[in-house]
């Protein structure tokens, strides 16, 4: 499956991961990241499988062309982990006020 710049930009949003830390967890340059997400170049091909190994890691799963065209998703469970925080300090907050 190839991976768009589009996705690695968007894997990244979805796990609140900036570019230094896509680019530190995938042990790869900042400029790595940065020039495949704007398109200037495609990086070696174990480049980009480190990037994509990092955002899956964080719970990213990539969604290949389908009907709809190729995309980003959370896995269940940070989804569902992730729900649980805000519910979390949802509740909190009500408790302070």
């Amino acid at each position: 499956m190839t991976i768009s710049p589009a996705q690695i930009r968007a894997a990244r949003a979805l796990v609140e991961m900036d570019q230094a830390v896509l680019a530190r967890n995938a042990s790869v340059s900042r400029n790595t990241v940065v020039d495949f997400e704007k398109g200037r170049r495609m990086p070696n091909p174990n480049n980009l499988a480190a990037m994509r190994a990092a955002l899956e890691t964080a719970g990213v799963i990539f969604v290949d062309k389908n009907g709809d065209g190729p995309g980003v998703r959370l896995r269940k469970d940070v989804y569902e982990a992730e729900v649980a925080a805000r519910a979390g300090a949802a509740l909190r907050a009500l408790k302070r006020e």
